[in-house]
């Protein structure tokens, strides 16, 4: 499984997820589909997208990844999770072709998660990618619109070490005539772009240079939220092609993007006295949007709930945390965890004031009982330290 082991979990073809969707009868065909790919703010941009489509009456299949807390938050339909008994019934009947062709934990779930939606004859699925674009499983769909959130620097094993090279596995997704909208771009990433789109002949939208819409309110509160919601607007106006969505429906998704999806861990408030802010932010990029957003806020004392994996680019992360605050460190409880030992001598070199916890509960429940009213805790770092508070 790629989220708890690495980059040793991640397979770079598709030749196995075409094996299942074949076994399967090609569910993925039976379905119309939207795919979000992107480095940061796919899911967010997904919820939104399916939030909205909800508003306007339509049965909405989600798939969306890593889980934080129970693995059926994966495969949604209007915010009901996958039944147990599903899951269940399809590896039952499928086992023996999934460890005969060694399919990975992603392949599975993708597999599942198209069978689901298929056999539950969903008006529109909204599909993450996982990871990447170009290779990820979720690329054998012919969607109606690609989405690509933006590009910044994240598992640079797998998909390269330049911008140019992973805009190039995330422009992947981009299929033939097939609108695609770009939410944030740089030089470099927009020269893929263009060329892929052109060799496509994809109709191509870069949101962030569109002034024509209007900022809206969302539940979704981090300040980075800004970007998805303008991305989101233009896919959108994309897909009232094909569906019929008011601006009354589209400004309603927007305000309940949480209550129409169970998003969860972007920027979510656990508690007002005092603030307590989990985010699930975990790269360069993401972190440095949401430390700017923590140095906004009023408080006397600012505490951090901390912990990492080890494929992160430790030293530009600790760059951008605040030295001012006291941090409570410890190991996320997944293979993938940074050890403490190696975050803490990190730490040290850059100044910072902590303390190592046996856990991330262990560390949350310190800096419950060293905050007071007036201060601020910060849950974050990876994803799986969010997901041990929730």
């Amino acid at each position: 499984m790629y989220h708890k082991v690495g980059a040793a979990a991640y397979k770079k073809d598709l030749n196995n997820t075409w094996l299942l969707s074949e076994h399967l009868s090609h569910p993925e065909r039976k379905i119309k589909t939207i795919h979000i790919g992107g480095t940061n703010g796919k899911g967010s941009t997904s919820s939104m997208i399916s939030s909205i489509l909800q508003e306007a009456g339509y049965k909405v299949g989600l798939y969306t990844s890593p889980h934080l807390i129970d693995f059926r938050e994966r495969i949604k339909i209007n915010n009901e999770m996958i039944p147990e008994k599903t899951v269940i019934e399809f590896i039952e009947k499928n086992k023996a072709f999934l460890q005969e062709k060694q399919l990975s934990f992603f392949e599975m779930t993708v597999g599942l998660a198209f069978d689901y939606f298929a056999k539950e004859q969903v008006d529109v699925a909204v599909i993450e990618v996982g990871l990447g674009g170009r290779l990820d499983s979720t690329n054998i769909i012919s969607p109606l619109v690609s989405v690509i959130t933006n590009i910044g620097w994240d598992h640079m094993a797998m998909l390269g070490n330049s911008l140019e090279e992973i805009a190039f596995e995330k422009a992947g997704i981009i299929k033939k005539e097939t609108p695609v909208i770009i939410g944030e771009y740089t030089a470099t990433t927009k020269n893929v772009f263009l060329e892929k789109a052109k060799e496509m002949q994809a109709p191509l939208y870069f949101a962030s240079d569109m002034d024509n819409y209007k900022s809206v309110e969302s539940d979704l509160k981090g300040n980075y939220q800004q970007y998805n919601k303008r991305t989101v607007q233009v896919v959108i106006d994309q897909l009232r092609s094909f569906f019929s969505i008011s601006r009354e429906n589209e400004i309603e998704g927007f305000r309940n993007v949480v209550k129409n999806t169970g998003l969860q861990g972007r920027w979510q408030q656990l508690s007002d006295q005092p603030l307590i802010i989990a985010d699930t932010a975990h790269n360069k990029d993401g972190l440095k949007q949401t430390m700017q957003q923590v140095r906004e806020q009023k408080y006397d004392k600012l505490y951090f709930v901390f912990g990492i994996v080890n494929d992160k680019d430790v030293e530009a992360i600790l760059l951008l945390l605040p030295l001012e605050a006291k941090y409570f460190i410890a190991k996320p409880n997944i293979p993938r965890g940074m050890e403490t030992d190696i975050l803490a001598e990190k730490m040290t070199a850059f100044g910072f004031d902590f303390e190592i916890c046996n856990s991330i509960p262990v560390a949350y429940e310190k800096a419950k009982v060293k905050a007071q009213a007036n201060d601020m805790i910060y849950v974050g770092g990876s994803t799986f330290v969010v997901a041990e508070i929730l």
